[in-house]
């Protein structure tokens, strides 16, 4: 209201001045109101024509506005649909961010092998530290010196990979808990292994083979790739392998628990997985060659994930191999798939296709079925103790008769691994595995020297690593 009386307030005053002075003035004087009147009117008319003067000026300057912003809209609208134009700028931006999260990602890289480093000198100064204050004895006579590692014979096998057998009682199995470690430059394949028996001799005793012998095994021809079978429950039909790690040194054949600790402490677990993966790419290539549809599968050490440039390396190695059909499987622990980092989280997902995934190595039941699909896992290894009979701490929201149900819902497929009792197979099948892998069905056997005599595939070109990370990943290899 006062809004509106302040707009015409002159009209309010003139009108009110005519009320009060013109009323009586044409009451009394006839002809003097009436040229009062008209004199009011034409006042009124000019203050009309100049106000609606100014209206029209404001409304020429709007429709002028109306018209420019009709026209920027019609650019706007010719602009979205035209295509994109990639911008040089943008495109610098977005790729000085990813620069930025891969040199995040390394960082936390080489800070989680730095942990792993100091944890593992921690433990052996600890170790060597109780070893000294503990009596020794005075040995009858010196040891003799270890013999230079050479390659030791191997077994004969079928020309193709070894089928399901009896469980041997000298051939206990042994998981491969493979460790990462600090980044190396990778080495060429080993040499054939000539097939010819091996006698049955102890495993070597914790500490037994110095850790230079293995070194020197590792770096020369001592590295045997064995694979297991992966068989159908109840027919017991071979569908797959696992492809695992053993080292000779001289006569010896050492486990994983023994050699593995030693290849980490010198930082050669990377170089490690680069091996076997080649050789994995060997043994797929010649099951695919022999008709065969089983798959190959490779534990890989978690902290390889941290080597610069090692997964774009694997997908350049397997780039080339599309008639596998992602029968090469990439086994990654329960720790390491809930902790993928984005960049990670990007490498394996271009990776996807080529090469399968599975998770293995679990601390617990606790499976995000849908996640773990997402990312593209197919199988989950589960130790059949902690099927069968697990922890109070091991146990998940899902009952475990009821696990295969819930993973096969998302297209994940359960197989128990470390099946190493023939009673536990019938409880196994209650719970409806179908897929199962131990020494009841078959030992881990080594595999064919021809077999591995292939020609392999050419193995990429490393990429250049950046100087400036170089004098601290060789502060790491010093530390290892």
């Amino acid at each position: 209201m006062f809004r509106f009386l302040g707009r015409h307030a002159v009209l309010w005053t003139i009108g009110l001045l005519a009320a009060v002075v013109l009323g009586p003035l044409t009451v009394f004087l006839p002809l003097a109101g009436a040229l009062a009147f008209a004199a009011l009117a034409l006042l009124a008319a000019c203050a009309a024509h100049i106000r609606a003067t100014r209206l029209t000026a404001r409304c020429d300057v709007l429709s002028r506005e109306v018209d420019a912003l009709s026209k920027r809209l019609l650019r706007a609208e010719a602009l979205a649909a035209a295509p994109v134009r990639p911008d040089p700028g943008r495109a610098g931006l977005v790729a000085d961010v990813e620069e930025l999260s891969v040199e995040i990602g390394l960082l936390s890289g080489i800070v989680r092998d730095l942990t792993a480093v100091v944890t593992a000198q921690d433990e052996e100064v600890a170790r060597l530290k109780s070893a000294a204050r503990a009596p020794r004895p005075v040995p009858a006579a010196a040891p003799p010196p270890v013999a230079a590692p050479v390659a030791a014979p191997a077994p004969a096998v079928p020309p193709d990979i070894p089928a399901p057998a009896a469980p041997s009682v000298h051939q206990p199995p042994f998981q491969l808990p493979l460790q990462a470690a600090i980044p190396v430059i990778p080495r060429a394949l080993p040499p054939a292994i000539p097939a010819e028996p091996v006698p049955t001799r102890p495993l070597p005793a914790r500490g037994s083979v110095p850790d230079e012998a293995l070194i020197a095994a590792f770096e020369g021809s001592g590295l045997e790739v064995h694979l297991q079978p992966v068989v159908t429950l109840p027919q017991r039909k071979v569908v797959a392998y696992e492809a695992l790690a053993r080292l000779r040194a001289g006569p010896d054949l050492v486990p994983p628990a023994l050699f593995l600790p030693v290849l980490e402490r010198h930082g050669r677990t990377t170089e490690l997985d680069r091996r076997m993966l080649q050789s994995t790419l060997t043994i797929a290539r010649h099951l695919g060659g022999r008709g065969s549809e089983a798959s190959v599968t490779y534990g890989l050490s978690p902290l390889s994930l941290f080597e610069p440039g090692f997964l774009r390396w694997l997908g350049r190695l397997v780039a080339d191999e599309q008639s596998l059909g992602g029968r090469i499987v990439l086994a990654l622990p329960q720790a390491s798939w809930r902790g993928l980092d984005t960049e990670q989280a990007t490498a394996l997902a271009a990776l996807r296709g080529k090469l399968g995934f599975t998770l293995d190595r679990p601390e617990d039941l606790r499976f995000d079925a849908a996640a773990l699909a997402a990312r593209g896992v197919g199988q989950i290894k589960v130790p059949a103790a902690l099927l069968l009979r697990p922890e109070r701490g091991d146990l998940a929201d899902i009952a475990p008769e009821d696990l295969v149900t819930a993973l096969a819902r998302s297209g994940i497929r359960l197989v128990a691994c470390e099946v190493e009792a023939e009673g536990d197979v019938p409880d196994l099948i209650d719970l409806d595995v179908v897929l199962a892998q131990g020494t009841a069905f078959a030992a881990a056997r080594p595999v064919r020297a021809e077999v591995l005599a292939e020609p392999p595939a050419a193995e990429p070109d490393p990429e250049p690593e950046p100087p400036q990370r170089r004098p601290f990943r060789s502060f790491l290899r010093r530390a290892g």
